[in-house]
């Protein structure tokens, strides 16, 4: 793997004090959880847990078990899968709470209280002394069970600097072993964050963690400047996921530390984007292409400039290779593609177009481009397939679909799929008609076991009940990626058609790396 980074060679008069090591602390699992219309199953959160300790996250923080009777059920399952991370788990001061966290088994506990004057009086209803009383008593009262505990003061941020000093240090008296500092509902700037946890470092001696929230969009900026400041822990979630504008991103901190700084993490990170892809599918919340480390967007390139550049050396416009975070480099055709971008995807499509048949593609490529038209993978390929004058046979072509749906019924599809003049019968069953009619064809032939459906976009391109629905998916087998598309008034067939394409693009590839034209 090639982890060499192409960042500045500017380096900053250093009046940091990062720490050599930051444990990664995440909480995906419940302030991620947090995120509206956001909920796991057991068994999903048990699954991500897994991933996240496979990925070597320090510290998992597994829910809040007072929530519910399946939030601790989930705590303990994880608590008891011998993980090599620390699984801890959320509770408030009070004897309850614990009690509840204790019956999970975790060795860790994660205690918080609101400290901010706004809180305490309008939350609350209570006073500073009552606050810090209730503090000290629950951590007491943790650590006489035999459980490691972190304090987090919430609404840090907003509380009186002279008051969130004394109740931190009353908590590391009490027996807190690290203390996580929230920015609750993410007011900080860095160079704020970065004076508010000095003042806290100087007062304190037990390791300080960063919490931060994006609602201004610096929660990933704010926690680095925590670091800076010398906090040794920091909070985060994957994809950022959380209350409101979320967290701050697992995938974005735990790379920048390795990259801008040279902190050790113990994060895997050729991990990070199989961890992403799987948040993403089990909370249903999927990244905008252009998110950056594992967005789709993160590692591709259409302007033939750039394309030029990366093709000649990676380092001209990437920071660092997309193999690091587990992603692959993508050449994309458009309108501002060149031709060395259009050869490139070609040449990787088997074809080999002289000079003029490049000419002419990269030429139709730019007229849908003007015309508004997004170029696929296939359509990249027929475009060359016709002007290179190129005759073959879908290998894979669709005989009949029949999909069944109702309020009273279980979605169910039968397919008949022509592979190579050969009849086949497939059934699926789904959550809708459309995912009933995909696992129809996907599940239908030994070929197709290692094609895998990654990305499934619809839109409709005309108003009314009638409306058209352009279908747009990402399919890949092993360490191919294809995209594809169709356009139909049946939202159904779109799917279909889109993934028969995709999948005939996948099944030829190697046929035709192996043919001359």
């Amino acid at each position: 793997m090639d982890n060499q980074f192409y960042l500045s060679s500017f380096k900053a008069k250093s009046e940091f004090s990062p720490p050599k090591r930051v444990m990664i602390f995440d909480t995906t699992l419940r302030d991620g959880e947090q995120t509206p219309g956001l909920t796991y199953t057991i068994d999903e959160k048990v699954e991500i847990a897994r991933k996240l300790d496979e990925l070597g996250v320090a510290k998992i923080e597994a829910g809040f078990a007072i929530t519910s009777k399946g939030e601790e059920e989930a705590i303990k399952k994880i608590a008891c899968l011998g993980l090599k991370s620390i699984v801890t788990a959320l509770a408030r001061p009070i004897k309850e709470d614990i009690d509840k966290v204790l019956w999970c088994d975790v060795p860790y506990i994660h205690i918080f209280i609101s400290t901010s004057d706004l809180h305490i009086k309008t939350m609350l209803n209570s006073t500073r002394e009552e606050v810090l009383r209730q503090s000290v008593e629950g951590i007491e009262y943790a650590r006489d069970h035999g459980v490691k505990v972190e304090f987090s003061p919430q609404d840090a941020t907003r509380t009186d600097m002279d008051y969130l000093i004394k109740i931190c240090q009353a908590a590391e008296e009490a027996g807190a072993e690290v203390l996580n500092i929230p920015d609750t509902v993410g007011v900080m700037t860095p160079r704020m964050t970065f004076e508010f946890f000095r003042e806290i470092k100087n007062h304190t001696k037990v390791p300080l963690s960063s919490h931060a929230h994006n609602d201004l969009g610096q929660a990933t900026a704010n926690t680095l400047a925590a670091i800076e400041a010398g906090a040794e822990q920091c909070h985060v979630t994957v994809n950022g996921l959380g209350e409101r504008a979320g967290n701050a991103s697992l995938e974005q901190v735990a790379v920048s530390l390795a990259t801008q700084y040279g902190i050790e993490t113990g994060i895997v990170y050729n991990k990070l984007a199989e961890v992403s892809d799987l948040v993403q599918r089990f909370s249903g919340i999927y990244m905008p292409p252009m998110t950056p480390i594992i967005g789709d967007n993160a590692f591709a390139h259409e302007s033939g400039i750039h394309v030029h550049g990366v093709l000649s050396h990676s380092g001209n416009y990437e920071i660092l290779s997309p193999e690091f975070v587990g992603r692959k480099r993508r050449i994309v055709a458009g309108k501002h593609a060149g031709r060395h971008g259009i050869e490139s995807m070609i040449e990787e499509m088997g074809l080999k177009p002289d000079k003029e048949q490049l000419k002419a593609i990269a030429a139709e490529v730019k007229t849908l481009g003007d015309a508004g038209k997004s170029v696929t993978d296939t359509d990249l390929y027929a475009i060359a397939k016709n002007i290179m004058n190129i005759k073959s046979d879908d290998r894979v072509k669709l005989k009949q679909l029949l999909v069944v749906t109702g309020n009273t019924v279980t979605p169910t599809a039968s397919a008949t799929i022509v592979i190579d003049g050969k009849e086949y019968v497939g059934l699926g069953v789904g959550n809708g008609p459309i995912d009933a009619a995909v696992k129809a064809i996907v599940n239908i032939h030994s070929e197709f076991k290692d094609v895998f459906l990654e990305k499934f976009m619809m839109k409709a391109i005309t108003g009314g009940t009638d409306a058209v629905a352009d279908v747009t998916v990402g399919m890949r087998r092993g360490d191919r990626f294809v995209t594809a598309s169709s356009v139909s008034g049946d939202t159904v067939m779109a799917s279909v058609e889109a993934i028969l394409r995709g999948m005939n693009r996948l099944l030829v590839h190697e046929n035709l790396k192996n043919t001359k034209y």
